[in-house]
């Protein structure tokens, strides 16, 4: 286990240190702020305004109350983007250590293949949460700003969320880099991940928008799990407030526009049955990392 504190950092700082890899694990957080600075965050304030226009005695939301919302749907989606994503790219320095023979020199080493698989994978796990916990400052900073309606339990929460989402991104890049051995392979996975997981993840938009049958699909993934409880702990406050302005039949039907109340075969998912999920989730894909890593030398 000496070995293991030396991987981890030696993985760690050649993520930093390399200058493409770190800013290719930005590019899909970047677009989507894009969008939503562009587009969607008028998109939402529209929804709002609709909502609002069709309750009798109310003229209009609080500016600070709107900007609440707008702003925890963005960073909860920015942050569900981010905890796989970014665990895609730094995970891709397995790879490359394929590529360039790196690893073989490092097999030759004395260290087992669970050491070094696990160096890669907490090294991953570090690297990731670095980048997501200051995007979650940075929510916090504008939020604080904009329009604070978060408690310190909802606070906790979302620090929670943001780690075990995290674990599920470095867990699920572990097994699928385990089977890449080529840089076309790394750069084709790469792009896949961050054009496709937004859109399955319920990031770019919610999953009530979808047709019935992809909504189905994107239930069975865990990752859908992980974005809705974001959205529930960072906007839970906001619609709290709500109730105060509108009725709870508009708030509730909010809650369920945007996914903070998934369904999932009639059953409305309760938030301890979505840690289930995804804690079973990140159980099983570290399962299937440490049996591929024994049955083949990687």
């Amino acid at each position: 286990m000496k070995g293991l504190p030396a991987l981890v950092w030696r993985n760690t700082k050649l993520f930093f240190k390399d200058k493409g890899m770190f800013f290719t694990s930005l590019i899909t957080p970047l677009i989507l702020l894009v969008l939503f600075v562009t587009f969607l965050g008028n998109v939402y304030r529209d929804s709002l305004d609709m909502t609002v226009a069709d309750v009798p005695g109310v003229s209009e939301l609080p500016e600070s109350l709107v900007e609440g919302f707008v702003g925890g749907w963005l960073f909860s989606s920015l942050l569900a983007v981010c905890c796989v994503t970014v665990a895609f790219c730094a995970n891709m320095l397995m790879v490359q250590d394929k590529v360039t023979g790196a690893r073989t020199d490092l097999t030759m080493a004395p260290v087992g293949r669970g050491c070094l698989a696990m160096g890669y994978y907490i090294s991953t796990a570090i690297s990731t949460l670095i980048i997501c916990f200051i995007a979650l400052g940075a929510c916090f900073v504008y939020l604080g700003k904009m329009g604070w309606y978060l408690s310190g339990e909802d606070m906790i929460l979302t620090c929670l969320d943001v780690m075990l989402l995290t674990m599920f991104g470095t867990a699920l890049s572990s097994v699928v880099n385990h089977f890449l051995s080529t840089q076309g392979q790394i750069s084709a996975v790469g792009t896949i991940v961050s054009a496709g997981y937004g859109f399955i993840c319920g990031a770019y938009m919610p999953i009530s928008q979808f047709s019935e049958g992809i909504q189905t699909f994107i239930s069975f993934l865990p990752g859908t799990y992980g974005t809705a409880l974001l959205h529930s702990h960072l906007m839970r406050g906001t619609y709290e407030a709500m109730e105060d302005v509108l009725p709870v039949q508009a708030v509730d039907g909010l809650r369920g526009a945007f996914d903070s109340d998934l369904v999932f075969q009639g059953h409305t998912v309760t938030e301890p049955e979505m840690y289930l999920v995804l804690g079973g989730a990140v159980a099983i894909l570290i399962g299937v990392y440490v049996a591929l890593g024994k049955m083949k030398r990687a």
